[in-house]
């Protein structure tokens, strides 16, 4: 099991390390980055000045080199546009981001493992059939096109919540029913999955033979059995949610650090741009390395090792 934790961990050293490589690349080689902070209309002299300024002129493997080993110590370097720590700028955003995660994921775990549950009782009923349906639509629809109707509906015709800003709690309902909405399938069908493969197990015909209530067998041995891959996949879907929050902060003007990652890319504001995707990166592999190491600790013949 240590051993297994390891190169787990050794792996997303890796990856946090390429995708902070690669996306560093990319940005500073989309455009020249001296131009892009002194304006169209600035003259040779000021794009010069400010070449010299950042060290724009060096080698690409050389800025890399330095932002890497001040990203290792905390420093993330200063926003283009607001003259302010990178990392001042992501912290201020970042509580946002997380509170809407974790509403998203709360919700979609009590609409999806519910739905799941009682496909799994009821299969090939009407139960089934609509909560099959719910989870093809939540596949196919997408967050702008969903949010943006949530919004007609319940913001400009009721006049129920609204549309848009961070300063209460109501600003984060539909965030959170869109962006939970998303992550909702994909945790139903896993659960409808696990329960129906453990409801035919013999542990359940022996605790149903022996008198126990159906209540009891459902919530006590099935889904307690079936619910360790929805914990772990909950945990991956919790990674891509926080990573797809630019869209749906976007679209109802929270300011988290998916917002502000629009408002990076429209400004050309390139190190807070750097910072946010290794940060949503981050989240990403923290939450799969949560999931492998759950997996494997449920699994005995890795619990030996």
């Amino acid at each position: 099991m240590l051993l297994f934790i390891l190169k787990r961990l050794a792996l997303a050293v890796c990856v946090a390390f390429t995708v902070s490589a690669i996306s560093f690349g990319l940005l500073y080689m989309a455009g020249d980055p001296a131009t892009a902070i002194a304006g169209e209309n600035a003259s040779q002299a000021d794009v010069d000045a400010i070449t010299a300024r950042y060290g724009f002129d060096r080698p690409l493997l050389v800025q890399y080199g330095d932002w890497l080993f001040g990203a290792l110590s905390g420093d993330l370097g200063r926003s283009w546009y607001f003259d302010l720590p990178v990392t001042d700028i992501v912290t201020d955003r970042l509580g946002v981001t997380m509170l809407l995660g974790v509403l998203a994921i709360s919700f979609a775990l009590l609409l999806a493992i519910p739905m799941g549950v009682a496909a799994a009782v009821r299969p090939n009923s009407l139960i089934d059939r609509a909560a099959l349906f719910i989870s093809v639509v939540g596949q196919a629809i997408p967050s702008f096109w969903f949010g943006l109707i949530l919004i007609v509906v319940f913001s400009i015709n009721l006049r129920l919540v609204p549309a848009s800003g961070s300063s209460s709690w109501q600003h984060f309902i539909l965030p959170t029913v869109v962006l939970g909405y998303y992550a909702t399938p994909a945790i139903m069908r896993l659960t409808r999955a696990g329960m129906l493969e453990v409801l035919s197990a013999d542990y359940i015909r022996t605790a149903r033979a022996k008198g126990l209530s159906s209540r009891k067998v459902l919530f006590k041995h099935a889904l307690r059995n079936a619910i360790i891959p929805v914990i772990s996949l909950a945990a991956v879907q919790m990674g891509f949610m926080l990573g797809g929050s630019i869209v749906v902060e976007s679209i109802f003007a929270l300011h988290g650090a998916g917002y502000l990652a629009w408002e990076s890319i429209g400004r050309n504001d390139l190190p807070v741009m750097q910072a946010l995707i290794l940060v949503f990166s981050m989240f990403y592999i923290f939450f799969t390395f949560f999931a492998d190491v759950l997996n494997a600790w449920m699994d005995p013949r890795l619990r030996v090792g």
